[in-house]
């Protein structure tokens, strides 16, 4: 059996980012806390918990401590309230969600209505909607438009989490024109989620299975699996090798793994290992 991994498997430019920054400054000494998981990846959450980075669920007032803010991002109300209650801020947002939250102020600015299309409860949509005064729009998919509520609406601005399927956001943005005059679109899928998506619209086509590896909350994972389990049904979503089954990997002759932009190289690794492991008991019995 041949295994093929994506090129682009892993760690994206802003987790890495994230967690050098996490690992310098942890390396400092000093007292640093983190409002929620810093990646969404269990093993990188443990990781840098083993640095003495704590995670807090909500802000208390504090006296030299550092607050690290996660790549996904946080709102403006966030960063007011952690310097009003004395935290010094650690800012670890990907450059490219900050680029997000620039054009959605601007284009606010300008008395554009902010369209947000993404997942709701997602921290880096909560970041992006919280750079705004007024009450942004936000649609999931494309049974999530509901029309009627954009009824008077002359102009708007869309703006996308940038984990998104792109054949998605096209097809909402296409029907958003229909009953939008003034309708401006930013494509703001970062590159690395681009990158992923063009390798797992053929990947599946070219394999006789897919492993898909990440967290189970990691947003961009379950992209890489959806649009993978639609060209090829016998796509599986793996976070660890004990989900691995030997039934899988009967009589095939490739396989394609691919791994959300979350998930650390050891994790690929083991699995891969794993892997190939089963085939070899496999082609022995």
């Amino acid at each position: 059996m041949h295994i093929n991994l994506a090129k682009s498997a892993g760690f994206c430019f802003g987790v890495k980012r994230a967690l050098d920054i996490a690992y310098e400054t942890a390396s400092t000494g000093k007292n640093i806390l983190m409002l929620g998981d810093i990646v969404h990846n269990e093993e990188v959450v443990k990781e840098i918990e083993k640095l003495g980075i704590k995670k807090i669920n909500r802000l208390k007032p504090q006296k030299d401590k550092l607050l690290l803010i996660r790549a996904h991002g946080a709102s403006k109300k966030i960063f007011f309230k952690a310097r009003d209650l004395g935290y010094k801020i650690i800012d670890a947002t990907c450059p490219m969600v900050k680029e997000i939250h620039r054009i959605a102020s601007m284009m606010e600015k300008k008395g554009y209505k902010i369209i947000v299309i993404g997942d709701r409860k997602h921290d880096e949509v909560q970041g992006i909607i919280g750079q705004l005064k007024q009450k942004a729009k936000i649609i999931e998919n494309i049974d999530n438009i509901h029309l009627a509520k954009f009824k008077n609406c002359k102009k708007a601005c869309v703006i996308v989490q940038s984990t998104q399927n792109f054949e998605t956001v096209t097809d909402i943005v296409s029907t958003l024109r229909k009953h939008i005059p003034d309708l401006k679109f930013f494509n703001t899928i970062c590159k690395p989620t681009r990158t992923k998506q063009a390798e797992i619209n053929c990947m599946p086509l070219e394999n006789d299975i897919m492993i898909i590896i990440g967290s189970r909350n990691s947003a961009n994972t379950k992209r890489l699996f959806e649009i993978s389990k639609k060209l090829n049904p016998r796509t599986y979503w793996v976070n660890s090798k004990e989900e691995l089954r030997p039934i899988w990997f009967k009589g095939i002759q490739s396989l394609g793994i691919t791994a959300g932009a979350s998930t650390p190289v050891k994790s690929i690794q083991e699995i891969t290992k794993h892997i190939k492991k089963i085939t070899h008991n496999l082609v022995k019995n």
